[in-house]
């Protein structure tokens, strides 16, 4: 599958921005996509009480923040006053918890966007209908894949625009329902992709989802140069990293020889 008709594959995305070297998912992590000059981005967004989407992974603020929150139950003001930089390093201290407007006015269409949606206790539709309106606001409609664990968010992307390329994540982890875990929420979503952990991705997988199925194949998260070449040799069509800029060279040596 062609994901994005006009880049270079295979695609290269920086998980939560360059979250490695930058506190996760806030400006200075989508900054360093930019500086390193990596192709995609890879953010998680939530709907916060007044109706906004901001750009956090957890639905809970502790862990990036060190305040006892659930996203949800903050407006955005709230959301906004929150130090999104300093426990990851003093240096980023006064580091915020940006808006999804906020990443698309900085990032623009100078990279491609991998957008996971989180749900908690919202009805599905809503946050998916405010996800596109700002997608197509930006003009960003063929930069963007939406993917989500959740494949009923996934169809409610669906429902609203069903030419968005869409993903359906899965791993073998506890906090994933055990009917997941191997990718069963494609049967629900309907997705173009599918974004396995990367220990799920064998050969037969691939030969399997994307050669018979038509999948497009996205593996998540690899950071280790080597390893990611392994990936590349079994046929996926992206890897989301938390060091991209360590994966650059990987990725278009693999390119110009396939070229």
């Amino acid at each position: 599958m062609n994901i994005f008709p006009f880049a270079e594959k295979p695609l290269l995305f920086g998980h939560r921005g360059c979250s490695k070297a930058y506190p996760e998912n806030t400006l200075a992590a989508f900054r360093g996509i930019l500086e390193n000059n990596i192709p995609g981005v890879e953010l998680d967004i939530h709907m916060c009480k007044s109706g906004e989407l901001v750009v956090m992974h957890d639905f809970n603020t502790l862990r990036t923040t060190g305040v006892d929150a659930l996203v949800e139950d903050l407006d955005y003001n709230e959301v906004k006053d929150l130090d999104a930089g300093a426990l990851f390093s003093p240096d980023f201290k006064g580091e915020r918890v940006p808006s999804l407007e906020e990443v698309f006015e900085l990032m623009g269409n100078s990279v491609y966007y991998d957008i996971e949606i989180k749900h908690h206790r919202r009805k599905y539709g809503i946050m998916e209908k405010k996800a596109i309106e700002l997608i197509k606001k930006f003009g960003l409609e063929e930069r963007v894949i939406v993917s989500s664990f959740n494949p009923f968010a996934i169809k409610g992307v669906k429902k609203y625009d069903p030419s968005l390329p869409t993903a359906v994540i899965y791993a073998v982890h506890p906090k994933v329902p055990f009917i997941l875990q191997r990718g069963g929420g494609k049967y629900i979503a309907q997705p173009d992709i599918l974004k396995p952990d990367k220990a799920q991705v064998t050969r037969k997988m691939v030969r399997t989802q994307k050669q018979k199925k038509k999948y497009g194949i996205i593996a998540w998260v690899e950071d280790d140069p080597t390893d990611a070449e392994k990936l590349l040799k079994l046929g996926v069509d992206g890897i989301v990293s938390n060091q991209p800029e360590m994966l650059q060279a990987t990725v278009a040596q693999f390119y110009s020889a396939q070229t």
